[in-house]
């Protein structure tokens, strides 16, 4: 499905995406490789750590979240990348066996004084199984117009 362009984009709009369960194995895997703290990866040290259990890195979180949008396909082949990101939030730990999915709200569409692609300001909502808010943050997507900027190549 190919994506929508930068004016196609309103603020206000809703999107959800599908669910994805971590297991411990994810969340262990994902440490020992970016975030080797013991409440990531050591399942007795997470018992008696600051969490009680182990729990997944903030950055794992925040990596599947942004897999969950893209899968949405929101941005399939009208993405020229990202500019940034703006208050990020980790508001509850994510343990294994919760399932996660996002909720991403249209908060401004700035046009490039450029022309051909503009920025769109999305609001992501991480939810656990139980509806629950985990992670909250802001992105800044350039998209292509539909006369515009040629997208990145997508993998």
């Amino acid at each position: 499905m190919p994506g929508r362009h930068f004016e196609d984009f309103r603020i206000g709009e809703v999107f959800d995406s599908e669910g994805a369960t971590l297991t411990e194995s994810q969340i262990m895997d994902f440490a020992l490789r970016f975030d080797p703290q013991p409440f990531h990866i050591d399942m007795v040290a997470a018992a008696d750590g600051p969490f009680q259990g182990l729990i997944a890195s903030g950055f794992h979180t925040l990596s599947l979240t942004f897999r969950l949008f893209r899968d949405i396909g929101l941005i399939t082949g009208t993405s020229l990348g990202g500019s940034g990101m703006d208050e990020l939030r980790w508001l509850r730990p994510v343990r294994p066996g919760d399932t996660i999915r996002v909720r991403v709200e249209v908060v401004e569409t700035i046009p490039s004084r450029r022309g051909g692609r503009g920025t769109v300001r999305l609001a992501y909502t991480t939810l656990n199984q139980r509806g629950e808010p985990v992670m909250t943050c802001i992105m800044n997507h350039i998209i292509a117009g539909r006369s515009g900027a040629e997208p990145t190549v997508e993998v």
